[in-house]
């Protein structure tokens, strides 16, 4: 009887355990996706001006911020009138009342700062003609990766803005790509020693994190019940073994 008590309580421990396991994983998993949806909007690059960063067509994951919270070396998604009001995304390398200079020995300069670039095409220049223009307040300066390629803020220096389109704009600020090779986007370290620094990452890694491991105890909890189930169905012993046993 102390052997089946034992045992019916070991069950109902395993019962309890495997109960909470799928709560708080259905929490997790729940809550992540539920954070996620109100912190994070989904989106397609348009073009190849990103490359190699991001390729056309990758499913980017942009935290939903105001534009006045962007930062140099930002991939941010923006819609402006004036580019042609199509959902667009490059990367922020001025902000209001910097300079902007593509020197002539294809160098970006920041306030007459060099910037070091790791994220462009290797061997590319960062801009492949000169250029020079001082932002407006709450402007941004935005290129994109493929230099060559890109329509970008050097493309519209003649505008009023200098080239550049207002926080406004701005929709979100990339941090992660979801298709088709997830991957966290770094912060570029080369504007970190400008004023303002970079911008603190997002929450994409704990909220994926906290998704995964919901998914893992939900799975966990759901297997106790079977597994142990067919833990508890011994088979009996043999007629004539038992009758073997007792004769000897």
């Amino acid at each position: 009887m102390s052997v089946k008590t034992r045992s019916d309580g070991r069950g109902r421990l395993g019962s309890v355990l495997s109960g909470l396991a799928v709560a708080v994983g259905c929490v997790l998993f729940l809550g992540g996706f539920a954070l996620g949806a109100v912190l994070y909007q989904p989106f397609t690059v348009p073009s190849d001006s990103m490359t190699p960063t991001l390729a056309v067509g990758s499913k980017v994951l942009a935290e939903r911020i105001d534009g006045s919270d962007v930062r140099r070396g930002d991939v941010v998604v923006f819609r402006d009138p004036l580019w042609g009001d199509v959902t667009m995304v490059k990367r922020v390398v001025g902000v209001g009342g910097d300079t902007v200079t593509g020197a002539d020995d294809g160098r970006l300069l920041v306030n007459g700062k060099p910037v070091e670039e790791p994220y462009l095409p290797k061997g590319q220049p960062a801009s492949n003609y000169a250029f020079s223009t001082t932002l407006p307040p709450g402007k941004l300066f935005l290129l994109g990766d493929e230099r060559r390629n890109s329509v970008d803020s050097r493309a519209h220096l003649q505008d009023s803005g200098h080239g550049a389109v207002p926080v406004s704009a701005v929709v979100g600020r990339v941090d992660a790509v979801a298709w088709p090779s997830p991957a966290v986007l770094e912060r570029p370290a080369g504007f970190a020693a400008l004023p303002g620094g970079v911008s603190a990452p997002g929450p994409v890694v704990p909220l994926f994190s906290a998704i995964v491991a919901g998914c893992v105890l939900i799975l966990a909890g759901a297997a106790y019940g079977p597994l142990a189930r067919l833990g508890a169905r011994k088979p009996a012993p043999a007629a004539g073994k038992a009758r073997d046993g007792a004769g000897v």
